[in-house]
């Protein structure tokens, strides 16, 4: 700038040189200014990556949303997906899909390491993304929609029908527009749904289903280096070459969200807290039983609204364990029991039979609880056949049959000692003070009695 300013004072008399000293001026101030701006694009912003492992649901998309939010609020140059996925639910992949196309920063899907997948859902997340990539030895397809309730895809030849039809022609017209907008084959999308073709990763990469492939990071990065891209924002120049990868970690929302919403563990909340309200039913003022079931049970109502849950099978459980509880209460001898372990184990059963992997309730865990829940009908069972052949216990008609002791007697009557207590008592004549004697029959508040000849006679003093 102290150069500018001296060839200023130069040249500021009336010279044949001022007009060129002027352009001179122009042109090294436009040079300063394009420099300094080369300079600061020179600068890349940092490259971050997220885990997506495993079935895609909800806590997915939220950790993939917040991902793209850290993105965005960081100047990231590349946020890269790593993907490896069996599928999952349709409503979390279009909150993903959707997430990365409205991101201004480029999102580059890398299937990896080998031995990974994008099956199904991965597929779409695969297409959508701004970079496709596979490392060696990973495939993607096989995204034929399921229906909820696991209901097959109809065979070559059949006839599907109109909801079935719906479905797939929707997720072809998805996948194809994600294909068009990306430049990817078409073709291979829509034989991935609607036939759920698979291709390896050399195969996709030949076919033009997939940008890249790159067997690491490194050279994920590498490759990802000058390329340009067109984000929801404008275009991109990507500067990866030697940049150090950041990988985020979910937050605690997401961890918590990927553990409720495990179909296992939502189950498991639901039982816990359905026998947590019935325990404080049984047990009022105790206050644990029936907040742990409250919170627990609002957890599993929770989970339950974000995953596909089959609401016949959510019935039967409740059926079923209202039956096993009534069983304590109106003794059937095991009818109302076994009915109850009976719709308990179909709804479990039912409950997120989706036949999309990862959104099944393990069948141990099913097993497991229907082995205790027969054990507690079991022992239901047991306690009320006991308690109906054992006699009557407290009240006046347990006196019934009980041994009493004749403490005076004149003349047909007198008093009696029984279970601690002591009685006017009517009987046979001739019973003597100590006499042992055992009650017949109760009227009001006096006993009947009569001799008992097995019972020896006692001092009544």
């Amino acid at each position: 700038m102290i150069y500018l300013f001296a060839m200023f004072r130069r040249v500021r008399g009336p010279t044949l040189v001022r007009p060129a000293a002027w352009l001179g001026l122009v042109v090294l101030a436009a040079g300063l200014v394009l420099g300094a701006a080369s300079g600061q694009e020179a600068r890349p912003g940092p490259v971050l990556m997220v885990e997506v492992e495993g079935a895609i649901g909800p806590a997915t998309a939220a950790r993939v949303e917040d991902a793209v939010d850290t993105a965005r609020e960081r100047g990231a140059d590349v946020l890269i997906l790593r993907l490896d996925t069996p599928g999952g639910l349709d409503a979390s992949m279009r909150s993903i899909v959707q997430a990365v196309l409205a991101s201004p920063v480029p999102v580059v899907t890398w299937v990896g390491p080998s031995g990974a997948r994008a099956a199904s859902a991965g597929t779409f997340i695969l297409y959508a993304s701004h970079v496709a990539a596979m490392a060696p030895g990973t495939n993607l397809g096989a995204a034929t929609p399921v229906p909820i309730g696991g209901a097959p895809v109809p065979e070559e030849g059949s006839e599907p029908s109109a909801m079935e039809r719906k479905v797939i022609n929707d997720a072809v017209a998805y996948i194809q527009g994600l294909a068009e907008m990306r430049g990817r084959d078409a073709g291979f999308a829509e034989r991935a749904v609607r036939e759920g073709a698979s291709l390896a990763a050399d195969a996709a990469r030949k076919d033009g289903v997939v940008d890249l492939l790159a067997a690491n990071e490194a050279e994920l990065l590498a490759m990802l280096d000058g390329r340009a891209v067109e984000t929801a924002t404008g275009a991109r120049t990507l500067a990866t070459r030697g940049a150090a990868i950041e990988t985020l970690e979910p937050t605690w929302q997401a961890r918590l969200l990927g553990v409720i919403t495990d179909p296992t563990i939502a189950y498991l909340l639901l039982l816990v807290g359905i026998y947590g309200l019935i325990l404080e039913v049984f047990t009022p003022g105790t206050f644990l039983p029936g907040v742990t079931g409250a919170i627990c049970l609002l957890l599993a109502l929770y989970a339950f609204q974000l995953l596909p849950v089959d609401l016949t099978g959510l019935a039967l459980i409740a059926l079923g364990v209202l039956l096993i509880v009534a069983e304590a209460f109106a003794p059937s001898f095991g009818a109302l029991g076994i009915g109850g372990m009976v719709a308990f184990v179909a709804g479990s059963i039912m409950l997120m039979d989706t036949g999309v992997p990862g959104f099944a309730i393990a069948g141990p865990v099913i097993a497991g609880v229907a082995l205790a829940g027969a054990g507690l009908l079991l022992a239901i069972v047991v306690l009320v056949t006991r308690g109906q052949k054992r006699g009557i216990a407290t009240g006046k008609e347990s006196l019934i049959g009980s041994a009493g002791l004749v403490r005076s007697w004149h003349a047909g009557s007198g008093r009696v000692t029984a279970q601690g207590e002591i009685w006017q008592a009517h009987g046979p004549d001739g019973l003597l003070p100590g006499q042992a004697v055992r009650i017949r029959a109760l009227r009001g508040l006096t006993v009947e009695v009569e001799p008992d000849l097995q019972s020896p006679t006692e001092d009544a003093s």
